[in-house]
C-alpha cells in the first residue's frame, strides 16, 4: 500500500514549503508529480517553482515543457505518472486518485482554509478505509513538522 502523508499547513504557505519537501524528494534519487486541483494553477505553480529562491534550482516541467520522463519533477492536473514517479504530490484540492503505483502521497491543505480541512478530514477517512498507512502532520508555530496522527 502506499504510504499517504497529510501535510496541515499552518504557518507558512505552499509556495515556500512544496519546494522543500521536492528537494528532499529529489535528494532521495526520487521522481515526483505534483497533482493540481485545476489546470488553472500550473502555470502559477511552475513560476513559483523557478522563482522561489535565488540560489537554487528545482528542476521541473509540464506537458509543455518536452519529453514528461526527462522530467524530475513533473506538474500536472491529471492522474497520470509519465516519469515513473515514486512520490505524488496533491496541491490545490487535487484528488487522490490512482495513487497505488507511487511509494508515497502527501497531501497538502492550507488548515486555516474550512473547506480544505474539511476535505482532507474526508480523505482520511476514506484513505485509512482503503487500508492505506496514513500520517498527519502539522506545522508548529516555530515552522517545524509535528506528527499528530
Amino acid at each position: 500500500m502506499t504510504e499517504v502523508l497529510f501535510y496541515h499547513m499552518q504557518n507558512a504557505p505552499l509556495e515556500q514549503v512544496l519546494p522543500q519537501l521536492l528537494e528532499a524528494s529529489l535528494k532521495r534519487d526520487w521522481r515526483a508529480v505534483v497533482k493540481v486541483g485545476a489546470p488553472e494553477r500550473l502555470e502559477d505553480l511552475t513560476n513559483q517553482l523557478w522563482t522561489y529562491r535565488a540560489e537554487s534550482f528545482l528542476p521541473h516541467g509540464t506537458a509543455d515543457d518536452g519529453p514528461a520522463e526527462m522530467q524530475p519533477v513533473y506538474l500536472t492536473s491529471k492522474d497520470e505518472n509519465p516519469n515513473a514517479a515514486q512520490v505524488l504530490f496533491l496541491v490545490h484540492g487535487a484528488e487522490p486518485v490512482g495513487i497505488e503505483p507511487y511509494t508515497r502521497c502527501v497531501l497538502m491543505f492550507d488548515g486555516r482554509d474550512e473547506e480544505a480541512l474539511n476535505a482532507a478530514r474526508a480523505r482520511w477517512k476514506s484513505l485509512k478505509a482503503a487500508g492505506h498507512d496514513a500520517t498527519y502532520w502539522q506545522q508548529s508555530d516555530e515552522g517545524k513538522w509535528e506528527k499528530k496522527a
